[in-house]
């Protein structure tokens, strides 16, 4: 059948993109390291050092996920290439609805998985810390905040990443006017960097008793974060002010007594870090140190990527605080991203966490 053939076409192309994923991943290298761990997981004594086990354990997961995920990618195309044939050799039409639903989906994971063979940076597999901050125009702004705050952690969620909070500051009447949280799973910062800058909001304020509409704004910062020993960063601590104060927020009587939260300062670059969700202040200055770190490489690394710039002598240089998406409520919805173009209509999907459009198309541009 004629209409078989638009279909053939249309899995050997994903069959294509699948198999240069494949390439990309190095499958059989994975293969190789994944041996090779478990060789070293064989040996005596290797459990002795738990930290080093728990690494080692973790990497074989992360290997175990790529591999089962392009496995089960590819038997899902050996399958539907089955079904065209069945409906090839009985000539039933009626299949071919099941084959286009088969093909959307694969197609659609296999472009997703095309976008995870992209974050090969250097932090890119860490753990993100995020902060959001809410900018002038009061209880609007720190609405703002709340909403998305409220979208990343559906983000998270879809996408098996466990959120951490770690500092958060309530509105003066609603919402919040700062947040900092941790977004833990294999990847979180190389998506989530795609993220970073000025979010615009455009609708009839609901605090506003007149209905106007108000335009209000809130940054996001994104930078990894690692285990203690995971990056060798020395910070000096005559370069450090450390403060303490009362944690303020969940955690019942205990945070109201004791001066547990931490913020650090770091004198040469202004950058500030506070952490008030641990029970301790000893475990809070740590979440800060790691934290902190992260900065400072994010920070290295964006100082790289502007020198790049420079030398290609290209015209359009990196903005990182620049306002990177707008969301319009009234009088008609739309989300656009000014980085890339993409847009959409579907704006209550959006603050529900349906972000994937948006990143995938900023990693693919990068």
């Amino acid at each position: 059948m004629v209409i078989l053939d638009e279909r053939k076409i249309k899995l050997q192309e994903t069959q294509k993109t699948l198999k240069e994923a494949g390439v990309s991943l190095n499958l059989e290298g994975l293969k190789k390291e994944k041996a090779d761990l478990e060789a070293e997981m064989s040996k005596d004594g290797f459990w002795d050092d738990v930290d080093n086990a728990n690494k080692v354990n973790a990497r074989i997961k992360s290997i175990d996920n790529k591999l089962s995920k392009y496995s089960r990618l590819y038997s899902q195309s050996e399958d539907i290439e089955t079904l065209i044939d069945l409906a090839e050799e009985t000539n039933d039409e009626s299949l071919v609805e099941e084959i286009d639903r088969e093909l959307a989906v694969l197609s659609k994971k296999v472009d997703e998985l095309k976008i995870e063979t992209l974050l090969k940076g250097e932090y890119d597999s860490s753990n993100a810390v995020l902060s959001l901050h809410a900018g002038a125009g009061g209880t609007e702004a720190q609405d703002w905040v709340s909403m998305l705050y409220r979208m990343y952690t559906r983000y998270c969620e879809e996408h098996d990443f466990t959120v951490k909070v770690l500092d958060l500051l309530d509105g003066d009447e609603a919402g919040i006017k700062s947040v900092t949280f941790e977004v833990i799973g294999e990847n979180a910062y190389g998506y989530l960097k795609a993220e970073k800058g000025v979010h615009r909001l455009v609708r009839i304020s609901p605090f506003d008793a007149s209905g106007r509409r108000h335009t209000s704004f809130a940054s996001l910062d994104v930078a990894p974060i690692f285990d203690d020993d995971a990056k060798d960063i020395k910070i000096d601590p005559d370069e450090i002010r450390v403060d303490t104060y009362r944690s303020s927020g969940a955690g019942g009587q205990h945070v109201n007594k004791t001066s547990s939260a931490i913020r650090i300062t770091h004198l040469p670059t202004g950058i500030v870090v506070q952490c008030q969700s641990e029970r301790s202040q000893i475990q809070n200055r740590e979440t800060a140190m790691r934290m902190l770190k992260g900065k400072l490489l994010e920070l290295e690394e964006r100082k790289r990527m502007e020198q790049m710039q420079a030398i290609k002598g290209e015209m359009k240089r990196i903005e990182w605080g620049s306002q990177i998406r707008s969301y319009v409520f009234q009088p008609y919805t739309l989300v656009k991203d000014h980085r890339t173009g993409v847009e959409n209509g579907n704006i209550q999907a959006v603050m529900d966490g349906d972000l994937d459009e948006f990143i995938n198309a900023f990693l693919a541009q990068s």
